[in-house]
């Protein structure tokens, strides 16, 4: 049967067409792969390359088996991969993901608090996408995620450590006398930067909208709620974003209100069944929510 060592080096030359290229890639010498080969070869009990003009060109029975050594390699490198975040998660570091809209504002001040008393423990923070999360934790790059979405049918646990809401976000005097809350029908007729496409929230706006027949004049799309932000901004229109994202918005000069009805949502602390969050971890959480709750205060 085949050895892990065999199908490592035949997946090396297959990819490379080459004895030197695969010793290369690999970090040993050629005698060395070219002795695994032949081993790998007669244990099989048939050629995988035919050596033609100083090039390794795989048989057919090489493309045959090509994809499966693939699968197996990705699987060890996955593994290595775990391994190595393990290890650097054995120590007193946190690795933190987050939607970018909370990166800029509460979770760096509830990291701020928290090290005031924990000077020992190194943060690793890093933003993601919606799509990214269940691979993000399943896999151990983060020890949480936090976000405003749970997905569904990944081995994940949750936390709610807060609340948002949606909001409009405009240039000062592009709404006229707003009210305390801006009802929906009132976007009608502004030229808005549409969020639709952002994920989770974006849904929450287009269902509301589509509930209460509002149609809208967009003159600009994007995905992110920061993005949509920069072109409120630089007067392109208004938009609707998440109340942490207007929070450091309206830091920079904008205005927003919420809307009527209001669109509410709930952030989670995310992460997997077999590696739910330590003393420290937990501790951070606690600063985490009292900074996102803080956020909320008028």
């Amino acid at each position: 049967m085949m050895r892990l060592r065999h199908i490592e080096v035949f997946h090396a030359v297959y990819s490379a067409r080459s004895v030197s290229a695969a010793a290369r890639a690999l970090h040993v010498s050629q005698p060395s792969v070219t002795k695994v080969l032949q081993h790998a070869e007669q244990v099989l009990g048939f050629p995988l390359f035919e050596r033609i003009k100083g090039k390794m060109v795989p048989t057919a029975d090489a493309h045959a088996l090509f994809d499966d050594a693939a699968a197996i390699q990705d699987g060890v490198h996955l593994m290595q991969q775990r391994a190595r975040n393990l290890r650097r998660g054995r120590d007193t570091t946190l690795r933190l993901s987050t939607l970018p809209s909370l990166g800029l504002g509460a979770i760096p001040r509830a990291v701020a608090r928290f090290l005031e008393r924990h000077r020992e423990v190194r943060f690793e923070l890093h933003t993601i996408h919606t799509a990214d999360i269940a691979r993000n934790l399943l896999e151990g790059e983060s020890d949480i995620v936090i976000s405003y979405h749970r997905p569904r049918g990944a081995a994940l646990q949750s936390l709610r450590v807060g609340r948002g809401e949606m909001v409009l976000l405009y240039r000062a005097g592009a709404l006229r006398d707003p009210p305390a809350r801006v009802p929906l029908d009132r976007l009608a007729g502004l030229p808005f930067v549409s969020t639709v496409d952002s994920g989770p929230q974006g849904q929450m706006l287009l269902a509301a909208l589509e509930q209460h027949d509002v149609q809208l004049d967009e003159v600009a799309a994007a995905r992110t709620f920061f993005v949509a932000a920069a072109l409120v901004e630089a007067g392109v229109g208004v938009t609707v974003v998440d109340s942490y994202t207007a929070g450091t918005a309206v830091a920079q000069g904008l205005e927003s209100r919420p809307l009527d009805p209001p669109i509410a949502f709930d952030v989670y602390a995310l992460y997997p069944e077999n590696r739910p969050p330590g003393a420290l971890a937990a501790t951070f959480l606690d600063h985490l929510i009292a900074s996102l709750a803080a956020d909320l205060r008028p």
